[in-house]
């Protein structure tokens, strides 16, 4: 049985391992490993997962399949004041991935946005990773490419996608 359930301070430690064990192999196959433990540093230390819960008011959803954590959902309302939904994260562990829980995640980030009556769900995705194909496949559409210099001379390649909201 899968349950969604809203994250608080006390699941840092749980988003940051359940981080460790999905971000590193969906980006292994196409960055450097100095690069990708660069990245999940910066984006997963204790420190960083409380600063964007806390202060940049980013919502974290925590999937429970047969209770037991298995993937999150980040995900910030009225982001940069264009009344759209910004997903930051979306990661399933790999031994659980393509049965629908990323799927039903995004799902909850929707009727959380219709709510707060945002007009669209945007996102960022590194150009080759496969959840592009993800993305497209429930309605997202690229709109623009990015790379974003993230210091120490790397960089996120990535595609910005885009669904419209309809009630």
């Amino acid at each position: 049985m899968l349950q969604i359930k809203t994250a608080t301070n006390a699941d840092i430690e749980l988003i940051h391992n359940l981080g460790k064990l999905s971000f590193y192999p969906t980006y292994l196959p196409f960055i450097s490993e100095a690069q990708v433990e660069y990245m999940f540093d910066m984006m997963y230390s204790h420190e960083s997962l409380q600063q964007q819960m806390n202060e940049k008011q980013h919502f974290f959803l925590i999937a429970y399949l047969e209770q037991n954590a298995v993937g999150f959902i980040s995900y910030e309302l009225n982001c940069a004041d264009q009344n759209a939904c910004k997903v930051h994260k979306l990661y399933i562990l790999p031994n659980v991935q393509t049965k629908g829980l990323g799927k039903l995640l995004l799902e909850k980030v929707v009727l959380e946005a219709l709510g707060a009556q945002q007009q669209s769900i945007i996102l960022n995705v590194n150009r080759y990773n496969k959840a592009v194909h993800f993305y497209k496949h429930l309605g997202f559409c690229i709109y623009a490419e990015e790379d974003i210099d993230i210091g120490n001379g790397y960089f996120m390649n990535d595609y910005e996608m885009k669904k419209i909201l309809t009630a």
